[in-house]
């Protein structure tokens, strides 16, 4: 029996002998960073193959194979050669592996010894040169899990060093992304230093020239397939730039979307802005980053050139904010969120159908034709109306008339500007210093009583945490007098920052007439109100509601209605009257003329009623009549 387990035994040791010699051994390479050599492979990387073939060599573990992984850390085993390694070990191919460090393995003190216990588990070798490990001989044991962790807190140090660095050097103003943004490229003379790159440029001010023409973000990306333009990480990677150098597909070329066009039209750095510090990471060990709010970024203005101006800027991302709806007939109307009510302050709603018209032919016979509308209204009125009752009226006002108006006032104020621009600049000084005047003396009295209230009230929520602590009162009594003393303390506070918000807000006017200048002079004419007009040279129209005359027989006359246009950085600008006497003259005749044949037309409408009101009597007393004395029967 005892020579028949012994003959068993000796079979198995045969047989994993054998089995050993079948596997093979994998020498291990890692370094974090390249040293800069970027034609071939690291110098490190090479010194590490060099020492692992000549201890392999010497101590007999042949065949061997190499499992290199350079460029990737330690902290994060998701690497390509660590991977393959991993996917042999399971596949019980490897006998032995071989490093020149223990934390060439890994800086994650876990996860290293995780993967040593399934080494074992899987009957692998571990052999460590330079830290002289071997777990087949069990040399060093007990001191793996400190040497573990003592890589982990070298790599935690490394990081916390890395970051210090990083984050002086973003609050400094140089840029923290390694890859400038598509339309950029790094200046050969200075890594920090961003300069233009011609063609991405042009593609990235086109982008900005479509929002401002009322495109939204897929209309552009679509319109960019149809151009076949290389979308940027295509661009970037097949250049050997960008995120992606390895990553670009050729089928891809030009699929832009929609999240790459809003990406770039989110990019202060765009309208020459550095931004730091956008994303962060939650630990050392994470490469995954979370995004930072933006009230958390650092941005640096002015400190490379600009691509668009921070006007173009500006505008496509006010215009990025509102909805671009669309309707039955098509288009999306670029007034919208341009229109306000007079009375409440909401917006107006734009409302575009076929409003069905009956005609009567001459022989008597009917037919009906869709008749199109466009037209706005206050959207708190359409709201309410039939809910709980209409808290505003209409202001109703058709899309044609905003249009006109807009446009002559555009007319009338680029044509006093080309004509008077000295005095244009002037003017809007003028009417800013009086408005800045008025409003900073309210304000700065307003903020100086804020503050002195706020100091008495810090000295009475000190007095009152004293008295609590000496017990002179209550606790319950304490906290309900300091919760109300707070709240009204952080109250003024708040006040306070608004009121010194609004005054830092005034821009110098010469500054802001000149931007509404420069604004005006890339158009040549105002024949035809555009996207772009409207969205470049219009802040906001205020409507009010409409109003009915009398006529002299005392029906409804005619309708007026007022609109206030506010222009981008003026604001609300009466046009001087230039205009000579004679002008003004046939300005009144051509006015009266237009109100007689108002009045004419509204007579010939109501004559026409008349007369189609009484031939509807006289049938209907036709008719009447036959019912009453029908004719007798044949």
């Amino acid at each position: 029996m005892m020579l028949n387990a012994q003959s068993a035994a000796n079979v198995r040791d045969c047989r994993k002998e054998a089995d050993m010699k079948q596997r093979t051994t994998i020498l291990y390479c890692r370094l974090s960073r390249d040293d800069g050599d970027t034609a071939k492979e690291s110098n490190s990387i090479q010194n590490q193959r060099r020492i692992l073939s000549e201890y392999a060599d010497r101590n007999g573990f042949t065949p061997y194979e190499f499992a290199v992984d350079d460029g990737y850390s330690g902290t994060n085993y998701n690497r390509p050669g660590w991977q393959d390694l991993m996917t042999k070990v399971e596949s019980d191919e490897v006998s032995t592996i071989i490093v020149k460090n223990l934390d060439r393995m890994g800086r994650n003190y876990l996860q290293t010894g995780l993967y040593r216990e399934l080494f074992a588990e899987r009957g692998v070798r571990l052999i460590a040169v330079s830290d002289g490990i071997d777990t087949a001989v069990g040399e060093g044991d007990d001191f793996l899990p400190f040497r573990e962790i003592m890589a982990e807190w070298y790599a935690r140090d490394c990081s916390r060093k890395v970051k210090a660095v990083a984050k002086s050097k973003g609050q400094s103003g140089k840029p923290l992304s390694a890859n400038p943004p598509y339309g950029f490229i790094k200046d050969p003379e200075d890594k920090n230093r961003w300069l233009i790159e011609d063609y991405p440029a042009s593609i990235v001010r086109r982008i900005f020239a479509m929002t401002i023409d009322g495109m939204g973000p897929f209309e552009i990306a679509q319109a960019l397939i149809a151009d076949k333009v290389e979308r940027p990480s295509f661009y970037l990677g097949s250049r050997g730039r960008g995120n992606h150098k390895s990553t670009y597909s050729e089928k891809d070329k030009y699929a832009w979307s929609y999240t790459t066009v809003t990406q770039i039209l989110a990019k202060p750095e765009y309208a020459g802005h550095t931004v730091n510090f956008r994303t962060s990471s939650t630990n050392f060990k994470s490469k995954k980053r979370k995004q930072n709010a933006p009230e958390d970024w650092v941005i640096f203005e002015n400190t490379h050139p600009a691509i668009v101006s921070q006007e173009v800027f500006d505008t496509a991302t006010k215009l990025r904010g509102t909805p671009r709806r669309t309707d039955t007939l098509g288009e999306a109307n670029p007034l919208t969120g341009k229109l306000f009510c007079a009375d409440c302050g909401a917006k107006l709603y734009n409302h575009r159908f076929r409003k069905p018209i009956t005609h009567k032919r001459a022989d008597g016979t009917t037919y009906t034709e869709k008749n199109p509308q466009d037209i706005y209204d206050c959207s708190t009125y359409k709201i309410t109306k039939y809910k709980t009752g209409a808290e505003c009226t209409p202001h109703h006002i058709r899309t044609a008339v905003v249009q006109d108006i807009i446009l002559d006032a555009l007319r009338r104020t680029s044509g006093y500007i080309r004509e008077h621009e000295d005095d244009f600049v002037e003017m809007v000084r003028a009417h800013s210093e009086v408005r800045q005047g008025e409003t900073a003396k309210v304000y700065k009295k307003q903020i100086a009583q804020n503050e002195r209230r706020i100091e008495e009230l810090e000295k009475i929520i000190r007095s009152l945490y004293e008295d609590k602590a000496l017990g002179k009162i209550p606790e319950e009594r304490y906290d309900d007098m300091s919760t109300g003393y707070i709240r009204e303390q952080e109250d003024l506070k708040q006040h306070t920052a608004a009121f010194q918000s609004e005054l830092d807000a005034f821009n110098a006017d010469s500054v802001r007439a000149e931007s509404f200048i420069e604004v005006v002079r890339r158009y040549t004419n105002f024949e035809t109100l555009t996207p772009s007009m409207i969205n470049e040279l219009i802040d906001r129209v205020i409507i009010y509601e409409g109003e009915w005359s009398v006529d002299e027989d005392g029906g409804k006359g005619s309708r007026t209605q007022k609109v206030d246009v506010y222009l981008n950085y003026i604001g609300s600008f009466n046009v001087p009257n230039t205009r000579t006497e004679e002008e003004i003259e046939a300005e009144r005749i051509a006015e009266e003329q237009l109100q007689m044949r108002r009045k004419r037309n509204r007579g010939y409408a109501r004559k026409a009623k008349e007369k189609r009101l009484a031939a509807e009597a006289e049938t209907m007393k036709i008719t009447e009549a036959a019912s009453e004395n029908p004719k007798p029967d044949a």
